[in-house]
């Protein structure tokens, strides 16, 4: 046989209840903190992802630009750049 006992009825919504609170006050304590972040990262003039992105490609092209130039630069082996000796001073 079950009773009901008003008094556990009403600790059951009161514990109810404050869970229910302790939710909102956790959502609410989130949804501050991404806001305060947000306007930290306004107020510190941040790039955002898409623009470093951009940048790195662009970085990444332009290292194999230099690469690339580097190595027509450079003489090959058996050119005749390549193997003529330095001529001294006495002749």
């Amino acid at each position: 046989m079950q009773t009901r006992n008003p008094i556990l009825d009403e600790f059951a919504k009161l514990t109810t209840g404050a869970m229910g609170l302790a939710q909102a006050a956790g959502e609410e304590a989130k949804t501050a903190f991404r806001a305060q972040a947000d306007r930290f990262a306004a107020e510190m003039d941040l790039v955002r992802r898409d623009e470093l992105d951009a940048l790195k490609a662009e970085v990444a092209a332009l290292r194999a630009e230099v690469a690339a130039l580097k190595a027509a630069k450079t003489p090959r082996k058996g050119t005749s750049t390549g193997a003529v000796p330095p001529q001294d001073a006495a002749g």
